[in-house]
């Protein structure tokens, strides 16, 4: 009988031994993995500049506070519709010296430098464009 415990044992301590492995497996596989995920969806997928009226800056958001925009960019008058309606961009910013900078143009033809990333996350912004820099137009 004690023949029969004693091979009991060994297997049971095996089993663990085992399972004390794929579990750490899987743990390093998620850590892994959700770095990765974030590293990816941080790159920048492209940049440039548009250009148009600068009609809102503000920070936003319950959990994560974030600094949102809409740049309107033009577009056709429709007759029998207010002539100052036109495409609206929505943008997302991260700094806030770029933030502030953006309040002082707030109203006036601007040029903003973005960069589009593959994909936002909660804490940067609602969208995936970030501007990091404005100017005036003359």
């Amino acid at each position: 009988m004690s023949e029969f415990k004693q091979v009991v044992k060994e297997g049971t301590d095996k089993v663990k031994k085992i399972s004390k492995r794929v579990l750490l497996l899987i743990t390093l596989a998620g850590i892994l993995g959700g770095v990765g995920y974030l590293w990816v969806c941080n790159w920048t997928y492209s940049e440039g500049t548009r250009a148009g009226y600068l009609v809102k800056i503000s920070r936003k958001g319950v959990v994560f506070k974030t600094y949102e925009g809409q740049l309107n960019l033009g577009g056709f008058q429709v007759p029998g519709q207010n002539p100052t309606l036109g495409s609206i961009w929505d943008f997302s910013v991260l700094k806030s010296d770029a933030y502030q900078s953006l309040q002082e143009f707030e109203g006036e033809h601007v040029k903003l430098y973005y960069k589009e990333k593959y994909k936002n996350m909660p804490w940067q912004g609602d969208t995936k464009y970030f501007v990091y820099k404005v100017e005036a137009v003359k």
